[in-house]
């Protein structure tokens, strides 16, 4: 399939139902109090850039953010792509542009968290075969059996 993504506002509709299928996605996986969810609003500021990819008419069909903590430490955010098109490498698409602003932002790693269990294995299979590590708790996530934490270092081109 072919989509284009850019980095657009999270404060469309199309973007805001989006938001709405993956916390519905998320919902009856792990108990509120370990669900780490960005709202519209909280996506729309000047700390996070949101990717959103578009099928051929246009139709938004998922999405990922870059949310960058001081110089150090770029934080992938609200990964999700519509079942539609799983499978389809939108997923790593997304995962790329993440990881290649970070890289523009001479940010010297990224990490994320996610959930566990079944319902998210093909998250942790794309963030592992990107070259994401698990890593332990990072910020103020606690450290939790709801949760896993991902890290990759990124290597910065030198000017030549």
């Amino acid at each position: 399939m072919a989509v284009t993504i850019a980095v657009e506002t999270p404060l469309q509709d199309d973007v805001r139902a989006l938001v709405e299928r993956l916390n519905d996605h998320l919902l009856p996986l792990s108990p509120l109090e370990f669900q780490f969810k960005m709202t519209v609003e909280q996506m729309a500021d000047s700390e996070t850039t949101l990717f959103v990819a578009r099928d051929e008419s246009g139709k938004a069909v998922g999405m990922g953010a870059l949310k960058q903590h001081g110089p150090e430490l770029g934080e992938v955010k609200r990964m999700y792509t519509v079942p539609e098109v799983r499978g389809q490498r939108v997923g790593r698409q997304l995962l790329e542009r993440i990881v290649d602003l970070a890289r523009q932002r001479n940010l010297p790693i990224v990490m994320l968290e996610t959930g566990t269990g079944d319902g998210m294995a093909e998250a942790h299979r794309l963030y592992t075969r990107y070259g994401f590590m698990p890593r332990g708790p990072f910020l103020d996530y606690p450290d939790s059996e709801w949760s896993a934490f991902f890290e990759m270092p990124i290597k910065v081109e030198q000017d030549a």
